[in-house]
């Protein structure tokens, strides 16, 4: 029977955290304000354009000038989105491990599908991806779980066929919803965070080098809290 791995993109994928950090601080810079730390910054990275400008602004969605700073900020990152980002490590060896193990994999991310392609591009990993749902793709962010159904159905398989492996508890929660199994990517923007094991996930993940005996737990039907990674 086929399986599929999906995985979320920021903070599990790639660390975009120095690129999205910098079109942040230039909403700063732009208003005479000290730009802050990428450090600071990165546990934003997970939560886009709404957790940035809070970070940077502290504005919320709910602010008159929301939409215009969020504009502003989009424009900068899509022009600037694959200076500094890269491959988490052990990430890429990961992807071609599943690739040469006839393991397909995808990304479903809340990061529209428009800045999210050019950068799997610049990291040579567009090509052997098998499905992309991107946050543009449906009307609906996780933890709705309409971006994993709609990858499934890209794909053409089952929902409990499926696993995926997220940074933040969103990720899980939608895995849950869509019957999927999940795994957290603890070395992601999650930063280690102790909470992440009452998310519920199947298993947690110190490192990308962990995920593979994972996924081939699963695979082989077995529960992926098995292998003790956590």
């Amino acid at each position: 029977m086929k399986k599929l791995v999906l995985f979320d993109f920021d903070g599990t994928v790639a660390d975009s955290a120095p690129d999205l950090a910098n079109s942040a601080n230039t909403l700063r810079t732009e208003r005479g304000m000290e730009p802050l730390s990428v450090d600071y910054l990165r546990p934003y990275a997970s939560m886009g354009a709404r957790g940035l400008i809070w970070a940077t602004l502290k504005i919320k969605t709910d602010d008159p000038q929301y939409d215009e700073i969020r504009d502003q900020f989009l424009r900068h990152y899509e022009q600037n989105l694959d200076v500094d980002t890269v491959l988490f490590d052990g990430m890429g060896a990961l992807l071609q491990r599943l690739t040469q193990h006839d393991i397909p994999w995808g990304i479903v991310t809340n990061k529209a599908e428009y800045l999210t392609r050019p950068i799997m591009r610049h990291l040579g990993i567009e090509k052997d991806c098998a499905v992309l749902v991107g946050g543009d793709s449906t009307p609906y962010l996780k933890p709705h779980p309409a971006a994993l159904f709609r990858a499934a159905k890209l794909y053409d398989i089952a929902c409990e066929q499926c696993i995926y492996i997220g940074d933040d508890e969103r990720d899980i929660v939608a895995a849950q919803v869509a019957n999927m199994a999940s795994v957290v990517a603890a070395y992601g923007y999650c930063q280690f965070d102790p909470n992440t094991k009452n998310w519920g996930a199947d298993a947690i993940a110190n490192h990308p080098d962990e995920l593979f005996p994972i996924v081939k737990q699963w695979i082989n039907g077995l529960s992926p809290r098995a292998t003790k990674v956590a």
